[in-house]
This record gives structure tokens, sequence and C-alpha cells, in this order.
């Protein structure tokens, strides 16, 4: 019997790096104009393109790596991102226009379903944790905006968010250090729950 070596695997990306980078991209462009810094055409563009298609991408490539939290997360966030800009250009547009109710209510089904991310999260680490608190909470002020019970709540959503974008980033850098340098240059911590 002849022995035939196999060649070793090719080494695989992380999809959770382009995951990460357009969720806190597309997030942190969204608070800048939330903020009153920026307009709303950043958003539209880089919310169909790279929060939407790019992350949803991901989200399918976490298929394949068996990592269903990222695979639920990236998937369904592209969704997201690709859904709001749909609700932006039909206000715009005034196709299948939404009140600041209807948009209360499209945001309070997505920050139950952060919720449960949320839960998971306090299982992978603390920079995961973070970012997902600070995601649930930038949902639940935004619902308390667009329910009317203050203005002022969307602006310290978008404060909130832009932390949880940065948090993001933070993430997708750890992947990204820990690859080319061979050991961890930003510490996720360990996870809350064991």
């Amino acid at each position: 019997m002849s022995s035939v070596s196999q060649a070793a695997a090719p080494k695989l990306g992380n999809p959770g790096v382009v995951g990460l980078a357009g969720f806190g991209l597309t997030t942190l462009l969204l608070q800048f104009h939330n903020l009153g810094w920026a307009g709303l055409g950043p958003v539209i563009w880089t919310g169909l393109i790279f929060g939407g298609l790019a992350q949803m991408i991901a989200g399918l490539q976490e298929q394949k790596c068996g990592n269903n939290f990222g695979y639920t997360a990236f998937t369904s966030f592209g969704a997201f991102w690709i859904a709001l800009v749909g609700i932006f250009l039909g206000n715009k547009f005034e196709i299948f226009t939404l009140s600041h109710t209807d948009v209360g209510f499209f945001l309070l089904a997505w920050a139950l379903y952060t919720a449960i991310l949320w839960v998971a999260s306090a299982r992978v680490h603390m920079a995961m944790f973070l970012t997902f608190t600070t995601l649930e909470i930038g949902f639940v002020l935004l619902v308390l905006e667009k329910f009317g019970f203050g203005e002022s709540l969307g602006w310290w959503a978008g404060v909130d968010l832009s932390l949880c974008a940065l948090l993001a980033w933070y993430m997708m850098a750890h992947i990204i250090f820990l690859d080319l340098f061979g050991r961890d240059i930003l510490p996720v911590g360990k996870p809350l729950v064991h």
C-alpha cells in the first residue's frame, strides 16, 4: 500500500472580521447622522453594501464555521441594515411610509431579538457582552424616543451606539492583531458566564 501525503488544508480567514467591521462602521456613521454631524447619504450606501450585504455574507460564512452565534448575529443585522435603508428610502419617496410609532415597533422587535443575543454574549467574552449591552441599551433608548418619552433619548442613544460601534471594531482589531502578531495585543476578557 502506498502512502499518499495529503496537503494541509489552506488557512481560512475569519468571517467575523468583516461582520464586525461592517457593523461597526455603519453603526458609527448612523450615529454621526443621529447626532447631527453628517447627512443621511453615507448611511444609505454603507448600510446597503457594508452593513447590509457584506455583513450578511459574513454571517453566512459563519454558518460554515459552525458558529451559530456569529451566523445569526451577522446575518440578522445585515438584514437589519438593508431593512433600515428600505425604511429611510420608503419614507423619502413615500412608499410604505412609517410613522415614528411604526419605527418604534420595528426597533422594539429588534430590541427583543438583541436581548436573546445579549444573554448568549455572556458566554462568549467580556468585549462581546459589552457590545451587546450597549446595543440593547441603544435600542431601548430609541424605542422610548420613538414612543414619545423624550427627544433627548435619541441623543443619548447616539452616544451609546457610538461606543457600541467602537467596541465592535475593538473585537475586529483583536482578531486581526492576534492572527498577525501571534499574541493577544487587545484582550477581550473572559466570558461572564462559564
